[in-house]
């Protein structure tokens, strides 16, 4: 038996037989042509055909895993369109008058050494999606299949996989994965997670082709992996996987019951959604609320704005599943690495501290008026919020709130019906949203705190970086520090707060942020359950 720890992904115990990827690497020959034209016109060939095939990957992905962990294929697809990558190897063909898998091969190692260089982490960062748009690209020329098959469910291992590959995984068919390398911020991880596959990663250590075959089991509850186990270790691992078989099913007994601690301590568990079809899981789950209904996804993917009509049905949609339920709508979070063409937006150095979010709905408020109408409409429907997303300012909400009076003043006149109690609230992921709380209180009816943001710009770390993982702490005491602070002021000013980003979801901070006085959890559907367990099992009247 060897064993072999990592990071895990999802707590689940999984067994199975072993099967190991070996990328297989192109052997890519430089040769002279005598038409560079023509190579270009193959190059471009090959090039629509992966973009067409990432567009479609993109639209899979929100189906299956949501609007922000879909957003890597939306870069992957942008990249293989227009990009100084692809104009590299255009230059490459014309200028040397060689094939296009040499060109491409020789442009991916030029751009890895120019960006393994640089000094800034954020630009050495995007080696990988160079190398794996020059895989996309070379296996499209080869007119080579993307993946590993086989027919008996098993368990992979990888030194690491793309977001490209892990999409593809047929869940039925993988029990779970392994990698070498990664982080469990990376986007792989995000989308292991969000499809519920046991994954470990980052485990530091290659497994040798002699395993594959033999069973292995990944113990997603203390980050280890077992080849070839004992009978002792695979029964006591069985034991494991009954139990979290049985957990799932006692948490389904929990559905209808209140989020309410030992001590009566009431809390609102809602849910995050991405797309409408997150709706079902929405309801599967017993989500007691949408706290997160992502609004960017109804504008991207697409070449042209969404009509207020398309918005309001919906909203409208949403609004009447969730029955009487609050559902907080954010207003568009277009911009960084969700990129929408019908914005034109200007390409930027640092896209993440540039024009995304509130700054474009202020600098484009005819978009902006379409949207609040769409979501005034709509809220005469049932129980809507609005949210407005990276606020740094007082005067921006000033703003927001003042461009939704007109809209309202408009509707009014009209004598279309709308919610005139609707609450408004802002999103709490800057520190200078956080550092001015005392304020921006006294202007909305709630906050809900981004963590993923948050600890992203108190931290100055890019969370999906793998070059900077050890930087990158979301428990930070820095962090805890502005949340604890963005919930007290808060509660002076009589508004209530929620926490939407990934920690929310953490079982090991629930009990933390409760006794901070956070009212709301918002995470994704499938943690809905689990978080209420959670929450009724704690006491806050025990001294820690």
């Amino acid at each position: 038996m060897e064993e072999i720890t990592g990071k895990s992904i999802t707590g689940m115990v999984t067994i199975g037989p072993l099967r190991i990827f070996r990328r297989k690497g192109f052997e890519v020959k430089e040769e002279k042509v005598e038409r560079p034209e023509t190579e270009v016109a193959r190059l471009d060939s090959a090039r629509n055909a992966a973009a067409a095939r990432m567009k479609e990957f993109y639209q899979e992905a929100i189906s299956r895993v949501g609007l922000d962990n879909a957003a890597i294929f939306k870069i992957y697809q942008q990249m293989l369109t227009s990009s100084e990558f692809i104009d590299s190897v255009r230059a490459m063909i014309r200028n040397q008058s060689i094939n296009a898998e040499a060109a491409v091969a020789q442009a991916e190692k030029n751009f890895s050494e120019v960006y393994g260089t640089d000094p800034d982490a954020y630009m050495a960062s995007h080696i990988s999606d160079i190398q794996e748009i020059a895989r996309i690209l070379l296996r499209t020329l080869r007119q080579k299949k993307a993946l590993f098959s086989g027919e008996e469910p098993c368990i992979l291992y990888a030194d690491d996989l793309t977001p490209n590959e892990t999409i593809q995984m047929e869940t039925g068919k993988i029990l779970g994965f392994i990698t070498k390398e990664g982080t469990p911020a990376s986007h792989t991880a995000i989308l292991a997670r969000a499809l519920g596959v046991p994954a470990i990663v980052a485990t530091g250590k290659d497994i040798e082709d002699s395993f594959d075959g033999k069973i292995a089991v990944i113990d997603g509850f203390s980050g280890t992996v077992y080849l070839e186990p004992t009978e002792g270790i695979l029964s006591v691992m069985k034991e494991k996987q009954d139990q979290s078989i049985r957990l799932k099913e006692l948490l389904q007994q929990l559905k209808g019951l209140p989020s309410v601690t030992e001590d009566g301590k009431k809390v609102e568990i809602a849910a995050n959604v991405s797309s409408a079809s997150d709706l079902a899981a929405v309801l599967k789950n017993d989500a007691e609320g949408i706290g997160l209904f992502r609004s960017e996804f109804i504008y991207m993917g697409r070449d042209s704005l969404p009509t207020e009509e398309e918005q309001f049905n919906i909203y409208k949609l949403a609004l009447e599943t969730m029955a009487g339920k609050r559902v907080i709508i954010r207003t568009l979070d277009i911009g960084a690495d969700k990129e929408a063409s019908a914005f034109h937006l200007p390409k930027e150095e640092n896209p993440a501290l540039g024009l995304r979010a509130i700054r474009i709905c202020l600098k484009q408020p005819d978009i902006f008026k379409t949207q609040l109408r769409s979501i005034l409409r709509a809220s005469a429907y049932g129980r809507a919020a609005i949210m407005f997303p990276l606020i740094t300012s007082v005067w921006e909400v000033w703003k927001a709130k003042e461009i939704l009076n007109e809209v309202k003043m408009e509707l009014d006149k009209k004598g279309i019906a709308y919610d005139h109690h609707m609450e408004v609230g802002i999103m709490i992921e800057t520190p200078a949203a956080a550092l001015i709380s005392d304020k921006l209180a006294q202007e909305v009816d709630f906050f809900s705190i981004g963590t993923n943001d948050l600890s992203q710009y108190t931290l100055v770390v890019d969370r999906t970086s793998r070059v900077l993982s050890e930087f990158f702490n979301p428990y930070h005491p820095a962090v805890m520090k502005l949340i604890r602070m963005s919930v007290e002021n808060a509660h002076k000013e009589g508004i209530w707060v929620g926490i939407c980003g990934e920690l929310g979801s953490d079982l090991s901070m629930t009990e933390a942020f409760l006794r901070m006085g956070v009212d709301e959890f918002s995470a994704a559907p499938y943690s809905v359950l689990p978080l209420r367990k959670q929450v009724r099992s704690l006491n806050l009247s025990e001294k820690k």
